[in-house]
Order: structure tokens, then C-alpha cells, then sequence
């Protein structure tokens, strides 16, 4: 072995080959002895070689693309034997409803919001695993969440501080939300107090915060389309004033800072009925309160996004949405609730009415009808109504003046009978 650089026996007698090429192909024995002789060879045994998987093609670092249009992203990789390629986003435990050609391609089609981030190519063989990725930017989309919330607890006050989210392509704004959390609250959900954040800045001073009261805080962006989520809601307690006789006042405890986990509804589908579209879920993976329902929110043809039903209860897994109107389009996603906590939506659910039966609106639905449409059908109650009223009056009035022209022959007849 002192000939082939690299190669080394170990004690055990097995071979190290430090570099592999193709001096190593071959069929080897293995033949213990000792002072006594050997008791024969080992089984022959075959060494190959194999190579890991290397990239052919590579996606780009980004990808800028419309929301509704489609994105093919190419990767493909080879090696001995051919290896496997997988597309994963970075961060995502669910399914995506992304899809992947016979060539190892990643496509949109559509792409959604829900697809912005980071996605990782992997190809994959029985030497190695290789790994590349890229980032996919969606635009125009509402704001997505802000990240990294912080609070640094103050005298009287708190520094709420946040790390933005994507603007969805537009110039995004930022409000930051308060409230107290109080044992005993007058009323099932107390009412959260938002201050404007001043254009370019990630924080926010709040003021005038009650000593030794917990707060609750959250982060809200906004752009032209609308309101992105709610960040992650952050629970801090700001400092008091101390008093002056500072020996006989215990020692103030450090302000404790909660994070509150509450994960979205997972794998909301849409299914047609015939007595509607039927929503179906599953609850959050995570929340550590105890979880008080969902709110269902809609938007139609690209329009904001409007609460449908914020009472669902908890223990309900799936809904019917009636009143669909004909020929339009429509997104739905889900939120869950918890006490005043709100989740992050769920993904989103698109569903087209075009070519489907028009379903009655007749229950829950009277805002999905477009306001014109609404106003002509008002406006086409109120003039059938006021018609027939006159009709009614016009047929008594009538009836009325042939009842006495007949009652005036009458009366005549008799007097030239008595005559």
C-alpha cells in the first residue's frame, strides 16, 4: 500500500482509501493470519464508484412575479445512479400547492401570496445530497406579517420594535396595536387602542401606560391593497415609579415578556354542493390558549377582504357558504380566535361560480350581491309595490262609480213605474 498514496490499513485490518478514483475498482479478499497460519480468505467483495448528484441547471438567486400569473423555475441535477430532485419551501409544514414537471421543474399556476419566500432544491442519491435555493417574490399582494416583534419594557412605557415583512410590491405603513389585559374585563373583548407608526421607522414609543399592568402588543402593516396580518401578539409589563423611600420598597421584579402561540387553520378546501360551497379544515397545530372559534373571511373579484362570520364555533370543522352569486370569483381564507388573540390566516381557497348553478341567496349571503344589482332590485320592489297600491286604488274607485250609476237606473226605473 506504501505505493498508492492515500491507502492506509487500519489495526482492525480494515482499508481507509482517502481519495477515491479509479485505481480502487476491483474485487479484494481480505485473509486473516496469525503465527499458526490462516484459515483461508474472505468472500470476494467488489468496490464501485459512484457519483454524488451535481447541479445542471440552477434556479436563479430571485424570481419577481405577478400574484394569478404563472412561474416555472427550472433545477435538474445528475450523477451515478440518477438522483432524485425535491422541491420544499423554507419554513412551510404543510403541502404546497405548487407542482413539479417530468424535468425537475418547480410551477406556479397560479401564483399565490401564500408562495412567497425562500424554496430549496435538493437533488438526492445513495452517495450525497446537494441543496440549492432561491427566493420567490410575489407581488401585488397585500402586506405580509412583520417579524421579530420586541418590546423593551419602560418607566411608564414600552419600545415596541419589529423587523418588516414584504411589502407585496407596494410602499407599506405600520401601526402598532395595544390593550391592557385585565382580570376581570366589563365585557367579552376589550377594545385594542392603534397608533400610526411615522413613515420609514420599525418602532414605536408608547406612552402613558399604567405601572405593573400586562399589555398587549401587535404589529399591522398596510399597502394600497389592504391590510397584511396581525404579527405575532407580545405580552409585556412596563415599569413603575419607585417611591422615595427606596429601603423599604421590595426589590422590583424583572418585566416578564410572553410569547403567545396561536398557528393558523390548516388545509381549508372548498368543495361544491347543491346547496352551496362547503369549507372544510382542520384546527391549529399550535396554540397555547385555550381556542374560542373561527371568523371567515371573503373577498370577490380581487376586491378588500370582509368578515363573512366571526361566530364559528371551535368545535366546528367545516361551513356552508350559500348565496353565491353567478359568474364571479371568489377567495376565502380562515382565521382562528382565541379570547382577543387572532391567528394568522389560513391559505386560501379560491372558488368560481362561472358555469355553476346560481345558489339562493337567501340565508346568509346578502352583502355578497354587488351594490347596483342590490339597489335594482330594491328599487324594482319599491315600484311594483307602489304600482299595485294604485292599481288597488284606481279598481276601488272604479267599482265604486259604476255601483252608483247603477243604483241611479235604479231609481229611475222605479219613479216611471210609478208614474
Amino acid at each position: 500500500f506504501s505505493q498508492l498514496p492515500g491507502w492506509s490499513v487500519r489495526p482492525d485490518g480494515s482499508i481507509v482509501i482517502a481519495t477515491g478514483n479509479d485505481d480502487v475498482l476491483g474485487v479484494y479478499r481480505c485473509t486473516p493470519y496469525n503465527s499458526y497460519g490462516t484459515a483461508g480468505e474472505s468472500q470476494p467483495t467488489r468496490v464501485l464508484l459512484k457519483d454524488p448528484p451535481a447541479f445542471t441547471v440552477r434556479p436563479k438567486e430571485e424570481y419577481f412575479q405577478e400574484v394569478g400569473r404563472d412561474l416555472v423555475i427550472p433545477c435538474a441535477a445528475h450523477g451515478d445512479p440518477p438522483p432524485a430532485v425535491t422541491w420544499v419551501k423554507v419554513g412551510s409544514a404543510g403541502k404546497s400547492s405548487a407542482q413539479v414537471d417530468g424535468n425537475s421543474s418547480l410551477i406556479f399556476r397560479p401564483l399565490v401570496k401564500e408562495q412567497h419566500g425562500v424554496w430549496e432544491c435538493t437533488a438526492t442519491n445513495q452517495v450525497a445530497s446537494v441543496t440549492t435555493a432561491t427566493s420567490i417574490h410575489v407581488l401585488g399582494t397585500s402586506p405580509h406579517a412583520v417579524t421579530n416583534v420586541s418590546v423593551l419594557p419602560l418607566l411608564l412605557a414600552a419600545n415596541i420594535s419589529w423587523e418588516p415583512g414584504f411589502d407585496g410590491g407596494y410602499f407599506q405603513r405600520f401601526s402598532v396595536w395595544y390593550t391592557p389585559l385585565v382580570k376581570h374585563p366589563p365585557r367579552a373583548h376589550h377594545d385594542w387602542v392603534s397608533l400610526s407608526v411615522p413613515v420609514g421607522a420599525q418602532h414605536l414609543l408608547v406612552e402613558n401606560l399604567r405601572p405593573d399592568m400586562s399589555y398587549q402588543f401587535s404589529v399591522l402593516a398596510q399597502n394600497k391593497l389592504g391590510s397584511g396580518p396581525f404579527s405575532q401578539i407580545v405580552t409585556s409589563v412596563p415599569r413603575g415609579r419607585r417611591g422615595p423611600m427606596l429601603t423599604t420598597v421590595p426589590p422590583e421584579p424583572p418585566a416578564m415578556t410572553m410569547r403567545v402561540f396561536l398557528s393558523p387553520p390548516q388545509a381549508l378546501t372548498a368543495n361544491e354542493t347543491v346547496r352551496g360551497v362547503l369549507l372544510q379544515w382542520e384546527p391549529p397545530a399550535q396554540f397555547s390558549v385555550v381556542l374560542s372559534g373561527y371568523a371567515l373571511e371573503l373577498r370577490q373579484d380581487k376586491g378588500g377582504w370582509e368578515v363573512l362570520d366571526r361566530s364559528i364555533p371551535s368545535t366546528k370543522t367545516q361551513v356552508l357558504v350559500p348565496g353565491l352569486i353567478k359568474d364571479a370569483f371568489y377567495e376565502f381564507r380562515l382565521v382562528a380566535l382565541a379570547g382577543s388573540y387572532i391567528s394568522d390566516p389560513s391559505n386560501t381557497v379560491n372558488v368560481s361560480t362561472a358555469g355553476m348553478e346560481v345558489y339562493p341567496s337567501r340565508t346568509q349571503l346578502p352583502e355578497l350581491l354587488p351594490q347596483p344589482v342590490l339597489a335594482g332590485v330594491i328599487g324594482g320592489i319599491c315600484f311594483l309595490s307602489v304600482a299595485v297600491i294604485f292599481s288597488t286604488m284606481a279598481a276601488c274607485i272604479m267599482n265604486r262609480r259604476r255601483a252608483t250609476r247603477i243604483q241611479k237606473r235604479r231609481q229611475g226605473r222605479s219613479w216611471l213605474a210609478g208614474c
